[in-house]
C-alpha cells in the first residue's frame, strides 16, 4: 500500500448549489423515451473492473451523479478511468496504488462499498468507509463483512473505518446470509472470484443486476454461475481478462416513466425497456387498470381511456425479485392517490422509506400510515401544487409524478437528489410534454 496520504477523519459535506424543480401539471404525457442504463448495474461493474489490471469498456452507463462518483473514487485509487463518450467508460486498474475509499466516497454513494471484495481479493487489504447513501433506514453491511470473515480475511472496525486483510488468497467455502442481501451477494461474488477454491452463495439475490454482473464477469474468464434461484457458485481464478459490456436498462427508471403515463392519463412509450424483469409492477399496474403491452426492448404504457377515477386501488408488498422492487414503491404510492378506494402498501424492505409520503400529503394526498412500513392510501383525491422538499432519490422522482399529477406549479427542492439516478430526467420529461424545469434558488447570507 502507498504511503498515507492527508485526509480527515470528520468529513465536511461539499457545498451543493441549490436547485427545485418547478412542476406545472395537468397535462397528460404523451411521446417516447429512451430508458437509460441501470444504475445497479454499472456501479457493480466499475467496481469489478478493479479485478482486472487489463481494460474494461463497458457502453450504455448512465450519465448520473452516482456513477460519476463512482468513476472519481476509482481515479482517486489510481485506476485510470476514461470517459471518451456519452454513456461510455473504460477502466484499466493497473495500478491501483491506494487502497483506501475515504468517507467522502461513502458519503456520496452507498455502492462505495462494492469495492470491499474486489480490493480484497486482488491486493489483499483495503481500508474502507462505511458507506452513507439515502435515508432510507437502517442498511447495515455486517452482511459484506462477515461473508469476507468467511473467505479468511481478518476484518477490524476503528472510527468509522473497516480495516481488512486477507494473507494470501481468500479461501472459497459455502456463504449463508440470514437474509437476502443484493450487495451482499455482489460483494461477496465479486471476492470468491479471485478466491483458492469453490464458493457457494445462498441465498443469493435474484435480482437481474446480479445477473447482469454475472454476465460481465463471465465475460472477464471468472468461472462464475446461477446453480439454482437462489445459488450462485464460483471456482475461483488466479487471474481475470479485461472484457466490454453494455449495460442492462434500468427497470426502475422504466416504470418510474410508466407510472407516469398512468397518473397523468398519458400514453408513453418506453424504448429499450426490458419488460422480462419487470413482472411484479406489470401485475400491479395491470390490476390498476392500466393497458401495458410488452414487445422486445419496448414497453406501451395506455391510460388514455380510463378517465378520472378510473384507476383502481391495489394492494402491494415489496420484496426480493422477483417481488416488487422497494425502488419503485414510491412511484406506485403516487399511482394510487389516483385510485379508487384504499389502497394499503407494505413497504417490506426499508423501514424508513414511508416517511416521505409526508410530503405527499403536502401535496393533497389522503394517507394513513398504520405502522412504519405500512400505509393506506385513500383515493381518488385531486392533488394540489406545493412546496416540497425531497429527502431521497426515488422520493424526488415520485414527487416530480405527484406535481405532474397536480393542480397549479410545484416547487420541488433538493433537486440533486434525483441527479444521482435518473440521466437528464428533466429533458425526457420535457419530450412528453411535461412543464418541467430546473432552477438554481437563491442563497441569502446573514447581514
Amino acid at each position: 500500500m502507498a504511503d498515507a496520504r492527508p485526509f480527515h477523519w470528520e468529513y465536511q459535506p461539499p457545498s451543493i448549489a441549490p436547485e427545485r424543480f418547478l412542476v406545472t401539471g395537468g397535462a397528460p404525457l404523451e411521446g417516447t423515451v429512451h430508458v437509460s442504463g441501470a444504475k445497479n448495474a454499472a456501479l457493480k461493474m466499475l467496481a469489478a473492473a478493479t479485478l482486472t489490471g487489463e481494460r474494461c469498456r463497458f457502453t450504455n452507463v448512465p450519465e448520473i451523479e452516482d456513477v460519476r462518483a463512482m468513476a472519481d473514487t476509482l481515479a482517486d485509487l489510481g485506476v485510470v478511468v476514461d470517459h471518451p463518450g456519452p454513456n461510455t467508460y473504460e477502466v484499466s486498474a493497473g495500478d491501483v496504488d491506494w487502497l483506501f475509499v475515504p468517507l467522502e466516497a461513502a458519503a456520496k454513494m452507498r455502492a462505495s462499498f462494492m469495492l470491499l471484495g474486489p480490493l480484497l481479493s486482488r491486493f489483499g487489504e483495503v481500508v474502507i468507509s462505511n458507506p452513507g447513501g439515502d435515508r432510507i433506514g437502517r442498511r447495515p453491511v455486517d452482511l459484506h463483512v462477515d461473508a469476507m470473515r468467511a473467505l479468511g480475511a481478518t476484518i477490524d472496525y476503528r472510527y468509522g473505518y473497516y480495516y481488512a486483510k486477507a494473507p494470501g488468497r481468500l479461501r472459497g467455502t459455502e456463504i449463508r446470509f440470514p437474509v437476502v442481501s443484493v450487495m451482499g451477494t455482489e460483494n461477496a461474488m465479486l471476492a470468491a472470484t479471485l478466491a483458492d477454491g469453490h464458493t457457494v452463495i445462498r441465498p443469493a439475490a435474484q435480482e437481474p443486476e446480479v445477473d447482469d454482473l454475472i454476465a460481465f464477469l463471465q465475460k472477464m474468464g471468472a468461472q462464475v454461475e446461477r446453480t439454482a434461484p437462489d445459488t450462485i457458485e464460483v471456482e475461483g481464478k488466479r487471474r481475470l481478462r479485461g472484457a466490454d459490456h453494455h449495460v442492462m436498462p434500468d427497470r426502475i427508471e422504466a416504470g418510474t416513466f410508466a407510472i407516469a403515463a398512468g397518473v397523468t392519463g398519458g400514453h408513453v412509450v418506453l424504448e429499450g425497456a426490458d419488460c422480462d424483469t419487470m413482472d411484479a409492477l406489470v401485475e400491479v399496474l395491470g390490476r390498476a387498470g392500466l393497458a401495458v403491452s410488452c414487445n422486445p426492448g419496448r414497453m406501451e404504457i395506455d391510460a388514455r381511456a380510463l378517465g378520472p377515477g378510473g384507476l383502481r386501488a391495489v394492494d402491494v408488498e415489496t420484496g426480493p425479485y422477483p417481488g416488487l422492487a422497494t425502488d419503485i414503491q414510491p412511484p406506485t404510492t403516487v399511482l394510487l392517490t389516483q385510485a379508487t378506494g384504499d389502497s394499503h402498501v407494505h413497504e417490506a424492505i426499508f423501514e424508513d422509506r414511508l416517511e416521505w409520503t409526508g410530503e405527499l400529503a403536502r401535496m393533497g394526498a389522503r394517507i394513513e400510515l398504520e405502522d412504519a412500513q405500512r400505509a393506506v392510501i385513500h383515493g381518488p383525491v385531486q392533488l394540489t401544487a406545493a412546496t416540497v422538499e425531497i429527502s431521497d432519490l426515488r422520493a424526488g422522482a415520485s414527487l416530480i409524478l405527484a406535481a405532474l399529477a397536480a393542480e397549479g406549479t410545484s416547487s420541488i427542492g433538493g433537486a440533486h437528489h434525483v441527479r444521482r439516478g435518473y440521466e437528464n430526467i428533466e429533458r425526457k420529461f420535457l419530450d412528453l410534454g411535461a412543464r418541467i424545469e430546473r432552477v438554481q434558488e437563491e442563497v441569502t447570507t446573514p447581514s
